[in-house]
């Protein structure tokens, strides 16, 4: 178990290292940063002066070696656009993200998985029929056009809820909706399909034949086949959290690395944006090792096999 555990993190930091050296080379290949952060108008002179002083003079090898190592001790340099460093930036935003995005999840298992569950067992009946059109039209509609409906039912009509900010818990409310929402319906929809094929087994039909209750075979033998698959769905789910946070942060004007990397794009802070997608890089890597090492928990034979 801990070979395997050391293979897939080994792999883990590989794919990291490839994503950031992509990013730094596409970053700076796209346009000149100088250019990009002091605008048009500015004079050959400035544009020289500004290269110098953040290092864009020097060849990309080497500013790339000098990114790395010092990222490496922690050092993600400091922002262009307020000359504070990028680590204070990140580390402020941080939490509030991390509101966002775990009740959101929190909010989408609890929600997702019963209701699937619900749908497989009553298949074809009205309830389960109300369950796909729902997840068919959670999982079509855009989560941006979703908050927009929410802030004009409750922020603008009904007026019981703010519409942006996050200095009140209720401020958190239409924000962890829209998300939670929009992946319980991806999730209620895989773990309805991923069920019926496990209930149509063979050995379900051997335990009902043996008097077993309903729910005892869903909950016993049902579920934890679909276990594998279904933490598979959990982890892409997971994964996209912060990929999915830029578009509600910018919509509900909340203050998190989302929001925060629109700006510094926007912006052409470019030691903002590496630090930022490093995060989200790593962030994406450790739920795929994650579920990984749930994948040889559940099932012994992955790491065996490897």
């Amino acid at each position: 178990m801990i070979g395997f555990i050391i293979a897939r993190a080994l792999r883990a930091l590989v794919v990291l290292f490839l994503t950031v050296t992509f990013v730094f080379i596409v970053l700076r290949l796209s346009g000149d940063p100088a250019q990009t952060m002091l605008g048009e108008r500015a004079t050959p002179e400035v544009l020289a002066v500004f290269r110098a002083d953040w290092g864009l003079d020097k060849p990309i090898l080497q500013q790339f070696l000098i990114y790395v190592a010092n990222a490496f001790q922690g050092n993600f340099g400091v922002s262009s656009a307020d000359g504070r460093e990028v680590f204070s930036i990140i580390a402020e935003r941080i939490p509030k993200t991390l509101v966002l995005t775990v009740s959101a999840f929190i909010l989408s298992v609890l929600l997702g998985i019963p209701v699937g569950i619900v749908a497989a067992v009553r298949r074809d009946s009205p309830v389960d029929k109300a369950v796909i059109t729902g997840a068919v039209l959670g999982y079509s509609v855009p989560n941006f056009l979703l908050g927009l409906t929410l802030i004009f039912v409750f922020a603008v009509w009904l007026r019981v809820l703010p519409s942006s900010g996050s200095s009140t818990w209720q401020h958190a409310i239409l924000p962890v909706a829209t998300f939670g929402l929009f992946n319980a319906a991806t999730i209620a929809r895989f773990t309805r399909s991923t069920l019926i094929e496990v209930l149509e087994q063979p050995y379900i039909a051997a335990a009902r034949a043996d008097g077993i209750s309903k729910w005892e075979v869903i909950l016993r033998h049902a579920l934890p086949n679909a276990a594998i698959p279904m933490v598979t769905m959990l982890g892409f789910v997971a994964g996209g959290l912060l990929a999915g946070s830029v578009l509600i942060e910018t919509v509900f004007a909340w203050p998190g690395l989302g929001s925060g990397f629109v700006h510094a794009t926007t912006h052409g802070d470019l030691n903002v944006v590496q630090a930022m997608i490093l995060l989200f890089t790593a962030f994406m890597v450790t739920i795929n090792l994650a579920v990984d090492i749930l994948y040889a928990v559940l099932n012994p034979k992955i790491r065996l096999q490897k």
